[in-house]
């Protein structure tokens, strides 16, 4: 994560300035040729759009310095950024800059520091919302990551090392990617750039050339150059609605312990093989949606819905996209025979607050 360092390298890319109605009647007049634009002008518009961008959405940006206790007894300070969501002190930042913090200071962009609350975390997606106690705030405005591609020019903003505000050009350099959060789980459709991301940028602001959030940056590859991943805009609203209204967010449970085991491939027609997999069940949690459903220890899943389930990543990434509460159709080989179970999910369990009890 962020906060194990690396180094990424320099880079630019150029914003074509846009031709008036007078060039264009110019060019006609000429013979139809556009004319040729000089370096001067397409640096001149690349900068003007990084520092409208900085103007729009650097004052919404935030510092965070947290202190956490260890087993031991002894504080760990740590630190990350973010950015402020609403007027009234939400502000949405990485769960690891504040996870089991004791203690959160949030500084803001005029100077100001105020103690922070934490509103919720999700550690599946790596992100957490704090709230500070004023109103009056700026905000920065979440856009459409759903429209990204691939080349798109971006900006980030945010705390690396403690360098307040500092601001970073990058493009996008993949999209889909996947990502294991904190809590093992994988994180899908995140975003990879080459913008320079270092220690301190956690939880900053990903932002298009509208200056609008398309991303919350949450993870580099240590040692590696220009490597920066960020949790889409897509998701962060979405786990941010479910963090301010409930405190956490709520997923669909089946509960089992699993592992791969490998069946006879007419099971599973899709996979066209003589040889396939899905998950063996190992244990079925008491209480469990499994248990009620009547699945067993040696059954082994292999579709959900008709989606087959070749790995626990398939199980979870389809569990994720149910709503609690829905009833799902599962394909489970018992015995050497194909047999179909039918489960009701329930909200996964808070193992936090368990533990904690």
């Amino acid at each position: 994560m962020l906060y194990r360092g690396g180094r990424t390298v320099l880079h630019h890319t150029l914003v074509v300035q846009p031709i008036t109605t007078a060039d264009a009647e110019d060019a006609a007049v000429q013979g139809g040729a556009m004319p040729a634009l000089e370096p001067e002008t397409l640096l001149d518009a690349f900068s003007a759009a990084v520092v409208r961008v900085v103007q729009r959405v650097a004052p919404a940006v935030v510092g965070l310095r947290v202190v956490r206790s260890t087993y031991r007894g002894s504080d760990v300070p740590g630190a990350g950024s973010g950015f402020l969501i609403t007027p009234d002190g939400y502000v949405l930042t990485n769960s690891h800059v504040v996870h089991r913090a004791r203690q959160i200071a949030v500084s803001l962009a005029d100077g100001r520091e105020f103690a922070a609350q934490l509103v919720g975390e999700d550690p599946a997606t790596d992100l957490a919302v704090v709230r500070v106690q004023a109103i009056g705030l700026p905000i920065a405005e979440f856009g459409d990551s759903d429209r990204l591609q691939v080349g798109q020019l971006v900006i980030a903003i945010g705390n690396p090392l403690g360098l307040q505000a500092s601001v970073v050009t990058g493009v996008v350099s993949a999209l889909g990617r996947s990502l294991r959060g904190p809590d093992g789980r994988l994180i899908e459709n995140v975003i990879q750039t080459d913008a320079p991301l270092n220690p301190g940028n956690s939880g900053g602001p990903l932002v298009d050339t509208r200056g609008k959030v398309v991303g919350v940056n949450t993870a580099i590859i240590a040692g590696a150059q220009g490597l920066g991943f960020a949790i889409p805009a897509s998701t962060a609203q979405w786990v941010v609605g479910q963090l301010v209204r409930e405190g956490r967010v709520q997923r669909a449970w089946l509960g089992i312990i699993g592992e791969l085991k490998s069946v006879p491939g007419r099971f599973v027609p899709e996979h066209g093989g003589t040889r396939a997999a899905g998950i063996a069940v190992r244990e079925v949690i008491v209480g469990s949606p499994a248990e009620r459903a009547g699945l067993r220890p040696g059954d082994v899943i292999v579709s959900l819905d008709g989606a087959p389930v070749r790995s626990p990543t398939d199980l979870q990434r389809l569990l994720g996209r149910v709503p609690v509460g829905s009833t799902i159709v599962l394909g489970v080989v018992r015995q050497g025979k194909l047999a179909t179970v039918r489960a009701e999910l329930a909200p996964e369990p808070d193992r936090e607050r368990q533990a904690s009890r």
